[in-house]
């Protein structure tokens, strides 16, 4: 036996053994996901909930092929911290469910949302296929950064321009190798020298198209995902099937575009596919295939994603057991029992909004909070079928809030412009005379007190001649006086005590707020004794002569 020849049985066995054990590893990662995955079924995530600019570069890929009625604007998704309720709600396994469940919270039809509710259904009951669903997509694993869907969307490429060249340098060495035979020196030269040749072009044209190999390959490996789980039966497996026919033929090169974790078998991996050409001629064939399937591929993503949201929504129904499906009529909104999503010991309220509201009462009482709930199950109940509450019914709307105002540097804006910045947006959105639902917390608390007042009523007042309803927050009881009975009151309550300091209930009271416990609250805080003098006697005085008294020397002259 030639020494050639014993060179390339000793590489053959080295990747023999490497394989086998990748093998063993493979299947122990296999059984411990497997029992994280029983363990982990109708609680709350704990794992990241991923890049949002990903996630949010994705659901726009997703938006422009649906155009929804409805979009979540970007303020409102932050002032109501909805990506940490995207967090909740992501029980998925990969990057195909998670952008899913991300485009489904942040975009809706009025009175149709998006759901599978058999499906739904069907994996809260059906715990072995769910564990097998999920194991698949596990496989697929997460590439936050694959763009496959805006790689579906604009590549119009049909080929690599001169493909050709890829399959005669991925051939040489195969052709040193039968040399090698006949001719060891020959052969073994050609060898070396093609691989090194392949090896130097392979990286140099990686680099060139690494963005779209990555979509790609991340593509094709949904694809392989997607043949393994139409052999699970469920509610759509005839769907799926349907969807994955076209798809055939894609994934017969699929080990060259498998996912990467960096193990032996990894690198292996790529030596073999540079050494030969093998990743340009899967892609050039892929490119080929998706040339004319974009649309089949794209309906593919879609119905991979539905699954994986299905099952994401039944876990976040099973964990959250005070939830239920909402009651869409028209109307305003009621609700018995609704909580935010957030809070871990959350105190339960009722809704019965049918014209604007104001909401009054003191900082920390429950009033933003409130408000949020409020604002967070109508999007949940738009998008997700599903509400934090013991029931809930309410006429669609689109929700848009003006709550955690900052100020804009960037734009030169100062706090007070941009709030007024955010507050005309919504404005403009019920002008359209479609349903609103807003929420404007410390309504123009960025000005002074006589303007805030005057602006605050007359937005109030406009707002009502159109059908949107609007909750707003405020620490000014005198809009209550104001508006009358053309907004229904609320409000929130404190105690403050010499022992406890101030102490809340967060529950919702009917009517305007009647006390006023701040200078009670400076008392126990051990403020000096004199000040808090003055400050009652300032108050007591403007309460009863509606203006205020000066400071004179020696103390207070009403």
């Amino acid at each position: 036996m030639t020494q050639p020849v014993m060179i390339l049985l000793g590489v053959g066995g080295f990747v023999v053994a490497v394989v086998l054990l990748n093998l063993i590893l493979t299947g122990q990662r296999q059984l411990r996901l497997k029992r994280d995955l029983i363990a982990d079924w109708g609680k709350l995530p704990v794992k990241r909930g991923g890049s949002e600019r990903y996630l949010k570069a994705a659901y726009l890929d997703h938006e422009a092929q649906v155009n929804h009625d409805c979009q979540i604007d970007d303020l409102t998704w932050q002032d109501l911290d909805m990506f940490d309720v995207f967090k909740q709600l992501n029980a998925t396994q990969s990057s195909v469910g998670a952008e899913r469940v991300y485009a489904q919270l942040r975009a809706y039809d009025l009175g149709k949302p998006d759901v599978n509710e058999t499906l739904i259904s069907f994996f809260q009951t059906h715990a072995e296929e769910r564990l097998k669903v999920q194991l698949a997509f596990a496989g697929l694993g997460e590439d936050v950064a694959n763009n496959s869907q805006h790689y579906l969307r604009t590549t119009t490429q049909s080929a690599l321009p001169h493909a050709w060249r890829f399959k005669v340098l991925g051939s040489l060495p195969l052709v040193g190798l039968v040399l090698a035979l006949v001719l060891p020196a020959v052969g073994v030269s050609i060898i070396v020298l093609s691989l090194m040749v392949n090896l130097f072009y392979y990286v140099l044209k990686r680099e060139a198209l690494d963005a779209e190999v990555t979509a790609m390959g991340y593509l094709v490996r949904t694809i392989v995902t997607a043949e393994h789980l139409v052999k699970i039966q469920q509610p759509t497996q005839d769907a799926l099937r349907a969807a994955v026919r076209p798809m055939r033929g894609i994934t017969r090169l699929a080990f060259v575009f498998r996912s990467r974790d960096n193990s032996s078998s990894d690198m292996i991996t790529e030596y073999f596919s540079s050494m030969f050409m093998l990743g340009f001629i899967a892609y050039n064939n892929v490119l080929t295939r998706l040339y004319h399937h974009h649309d089949e591929a794209l309906t593919l993503w879609q119905a991979l994603g539905d699954l994986e949201l299905a099952i994401a929504i039944a876990n976040f129904r099973t964990a959250h057991s005070q939830s239920s499906q909402p009651v869409f009529a028209a109307g305003g909104m009621t609700a018995t029992k609704i909580v935010h999503p957030l809070l871990k010991h959350p105190v339960a309220n009722p809704v019965a909004w049918n014209k604007n509201a104001l909401i009054t009462g003191a900082n920390a009482s429950g009033k933003s909070t409130y408000v949020k709930s409020i604002a967070v199950n109508a999007i949940l109940a738009q998008t997700i079928n599903t509400v934090l509450a013991e029931k809930l019914t309410m006429q669609p709307g689109l929700v848009m809030t003006a709550m955690a105002v900052r100020d804009d540097l960037s734009e030169g804006d100062s706090y007070f412009v941009a709030e007024i910045k955010a507050i005309h947006r919504l404005l403009r959105a019920v002008a359209s005379n479609k349903r609103v639902y807003g929420f404007i917390d410390e309504i123009l608390k960025g000005t002074n007190t006589v303007e805030r007042i005057a602006a605050s009523a007359s937005v109030i007042n406009w707002l009502s001649h159109y059908p949107s309803l609007v909750v707003v927050a405020t620490h000014d009881n005198e809009l209550t006086d104001i508006m009358g009975d053309q907004c229904i009151n609320w409000h929130f309550q404190e105690k403050v005590t010499q022992k406890d300091g101030v102490v809340f209930d967060y529950l919702l009271h009917q009517g305007p707020a009647t006390s006023h416990n701040a200078i009670a609250l400076l008392a126990t805080m051990a403020y000096p004794e004199p000040l808090i003098k003055d400050a009652r006697q300032l108050a007591a005085d403007f309460e009863r002569n509606k203006a205020w008294p000066k400071y004179r020397q020696g103390g207070i002259q009403a």
